[in-house]
């Protein structure tokens, strides 16, 4: 008896030590998903773009298979990799970092410049996209493809910034808690994407079937509000992308021996936090910060839309576009 009640305590505390390790990968997923919300809001803002011009009952399956890509893209292929730089070349991980900082700072760039009629594509793709082939099996296909290649770069920048994010501990830690993000990062965006993409439809059900006035009148609403909620998902995801890019670059600038950028942004945000009662500190030291590192990543964007647009992106539908063709 006494044998059966070491063991039965031995597996308590195996369970305990097995919980606080679960909860710990949660907890570290959670933190270092978080630095990467530039990118997963763009994600989920672009993503709803693929599923236009397809019936209702295309639009979940369609959102199912890019989600399947996603969850490939992170697992299969970033998360090996992300292993690897992180265990064998760590010096890589602030440059490739500060890289894909650039890229969300030009893509936040490119959609202000965009909005602003003043150049830059945002996400529209090359002119011969335009030439979509009639066959919908086809169409649905090329879709779902260009999404997932999409998909691809957005999940790359998500796994790096999350990587470097994760407090310093064992091989099977950041495996475990880099799995989680990508898991937990997938099912946010895609859920948020199918809710969206299924909105209106919804509404539009709820204002035609809707056996009372209040449901019918807020199944209107609800197909009056999509198209602001759309424009305000993709202010936001630009405005997150310049400040998270922005954030990045400064940073990994100090990181790497050039600490001025930085400097004087701190000081400026502490400066200001001093002019207000205490218990406002923080929130206008965060409100500074991101405001500065907003302004840079913008500026930078800007820097960067004619090598994006004149050599980089050239170069990239040469060798994919062509390829697919």
């Amino acid at each position: 008896m006494s044998g059966l009640l070491a063991l039965l305590d031995d597996v308590a505390g195996i369970a305990k030590v097995a919980a606080a390790s679960v909860d710990d990968v949660i907890g570290q997923a959670a933190k270092a998903g978080s630095k990467a919300a530039g990118a997963v809001i763009d994600d989920a803002a672009v993503t709803p773009k693929y599923v236009q011009g397809f019936s209702a009952d295309r639009e979940l399956p369609i959102i199912w298979r890019i989600a399947k890509g996603s969850m490939i893209n992170k697992l299969v292929y970033l998360l090996p990799i992300g292993l690897l730089l992180s265990n064998f070349a760590p010096w890589l991980i602030t440059p490739l970092l500060m890289l894909g900082g650039g890229y969300l700072c030009f893509e936040g760039a490119e959609k202000v410049a965009h909005a602003l009629g003043v150049g830059g594509h945002g996400h529209t793709d090359h002119p011969a996209a335009g030439e979509e082939p009639e066959d919908p099996a086809h169409l649905e296909e090329k879709k779902a493809q260009g999404a997932i290649k999409t998909d691809f770069i957005l999940s790359a920048e998500i796994m790096t910034i999350s990587l470097a994010a994760i407090p310093e501990s064992n091989f099977w830690m950041e495996a475990a808690t880099l799995a989680a993000v990508a898991i937990m990062i997938t099912v946010a965006v895609y859920g948020a994407v199918a809710l969206i993409v299924k909105a209106d439809d919804a509404g539009l059900a709820m204002a035609a079937k809707g056996r009372l006035g209040l449901t019918r009148s807020l199944g209107r609403g609800i197909v009056r509000a999509m198209p602001y909620l759309m424009k305000a998902l993709m202010v936001i995801g630009t405005a997150a992308m310049l400040w998270v890019g922005g954030n990045i670059v400064v940073h990994g600038m100090e990181i790497l021996g050039a600490p001025w950028l930085y400097d004087q942004i701190h000081h400026a945000a502490e400066a200001a936090s001093h002019v207000v009662p205490e218990n406002m500190m923080g929130a206008v030291k965060w409100a500074v910060t991101a405001a500065f590192d907003g302004v840079f990543g913008l500026a930078l964007g800007l820097a960067l839309i004619p090598l994006g647009e004149k050599i980089v992106t050239p170069l990239w539908r040469a060798v994919f576009v062509r390829k697919a063709h």
